[in-house]
């Protein structure tokens, strides 16, 4: 990942910076953290998980839509950054809510799931499978690891990344070497969904982003994949 004082240069203008860029679409940056939760909660199977690890939380902007989620006891956010995590803390003061540093996960106990939002495209190529592995020990046997990333494929979302800072010089990954990343660390991969097809001027075929959900078009997709029961 950046060095963390790259992230503490953005915590108190983290929002605006990627407003900034989510302008293309009409919406505000709550729009997709909200619905990235929503369509989580509708691929879920019964009963959801209890404890939840959101990996690279940042200023912790999914922590309340992550609460809503049934079931759920406890939610735990990692990031590297120091500032972020203070910034978090001080906006998210919810009880069974937590944020620690990313150096601090193993003494955090385990998870029923992970998720992480946007973050491995900051990671550099040589460390993302040891954060893989990382995230695959954090989770109990069983454990769901919803991994979103942004759309390589999507025209859309790699011009909002180069208006945002943080995003320019990010590599991207695509869909299958995701899949091969999660799959070579012990994960079983249950399904592949692309999300926000259509901007707020389209929103009215917002109705046929569910059926086509497998198809690459959305600007991200999640990866759900489950730590298996060894």
């Amino acid at each position: 990942m950046p060095p963390p004082s790259e992230f503490d240069g953005f915590a108190d203008k983290y929002d605006q910076a990627l407003q900034n860029g989510l302008d293309l679409s009409g919406e505000k940056k709550d729009f997709f953290a909200q619905g990235r939760v929503n369509i989580l909660a509708r691929l879920l199977e019964k009963p959801s998980p209890a404890r939840i690890l959101d990996y690279g939380c940042g200023t912790g902007s999914a922590t309340p839509y992550l609460r809503t989620l049934p079931n759920v006891a406890e939610v735990v956010g990692v990031d590297i950054s120091d500032k972020s995590l203070d910034r978090a803390r001080a906006t998210w003061r919810q009880p069974h809510v937590e944020f620690h540093n990313l150096s601090t996960l193993s003494q955090l106990g385990s998870f029923d799931l992970a998720f992480c939002n946007g973050v491995f495209h900051h990671i550099p190529i040589s460390e993302r499978s040891e954060v893989v592995n990382q995230i695959y020990h954090a989770l109990n046997p069983n454990g769901l690891f919803a991994f979103w990333e942004n759309n390589p494929w999507n025209p859309g979302t790699r011009w909002v990344m180069s208006r945002i800072p943080f995003d320019r010089d990010a590599i991207m990954l695509w869909p299958n070497a995701a899949r091969r990343l999660l799959s070579q660390a012990g994960f079983e991969i249950v399904l592949t969904h692309f999300a926000f097809i259509f901007p707020k001027a389209l929103g009215f075929l917002r109705f046929a982003e569910w059926p086509l959900r497998h198809l690459p078009f959305g600007a991200q997709y999640m990866l759900l994949a489950r730590r298996p029961n060894a």
